[in-house]
């Protein structure tokens, strides 16, 4: 069994409600593919490449799978398609409902057609090198022989990303009550 990180992010309402909502109910539906042993915080990121959207929320969980790579990424896809997103109909680094990001995965290094491993651009993203960090930050990211930590403070983009908390007692602004995370 290895453990995946996924990385989570949305700015578009799903049937579930609110991004913050999509992505709690999302990080239920992974339980299908393994078992989710860790959620960091939510993060609310300003968008990256087309400016004009609505902020991000972002967030990362630790999965437990015996899933292989491929039939993992399969997985997350059809969730993402539960959750309205069209990839197809989108455009890169457009407005979405929910997406779904293989981080990494064990210490498996995959260079394929669709499948890379660890992500492409993890180093150069704050919005999921901070919620990584949060629950990884000693995982040693395959192929730079780096620890999440020093990747996430040596990104360069760290200050567009803020924590977003929220309680019973203190909600999220505009979302009805409390979401569970």
């Amino acid at each position: 069994m290895r453990t995946a990180y996924i990385g989570m992010g949305g700015n578009l309402a799903s049937w579930a409600g609110a991004p913050e909502a999509t992505l709690a109910a999302a990080a239920l539906r992974l339980e299908s593919l393994g078992r989710v042993t860790s959620r960091s915080s939510l993060y609310s990121t300003a968008p990256v490449g087309f400016a004009a959207q609505p902020r991000f929320v972002n967030a990362v969980v630790a999965l437990e799978t015996e899933l292989e790579p491929r039939e993992l990424l399969d997985g997350l896809l059809a969730i993402e398609q539960e959750f309205g997103r069209d990839r197809a109909a989108g455009f890169a680094n457009g407005p979405r409902t929910l997406d779904l990001d293989i981080l990494l995965l064990g210490d498996l290094e995959i260079r394929e057609p669709g499948l890379v491993i660890p992500h492409p651009r993890l180093a150069e993203r704050a919005f999921v090198l901070a919620p990584l960090n949060e629950i990884a930050p000693q995982q040693l990211v395959p192929g730079c022989a780096e620890t999440v930590t020093h990747c996430s403070t040596t990104c360069s983009k760290a200050a567009r990303v803020s924590w977003i908390r929220w309680s019973e007692s203190h909600p999220l602004p505009g979302t009805p009550g409390r979401i569970v995370w």
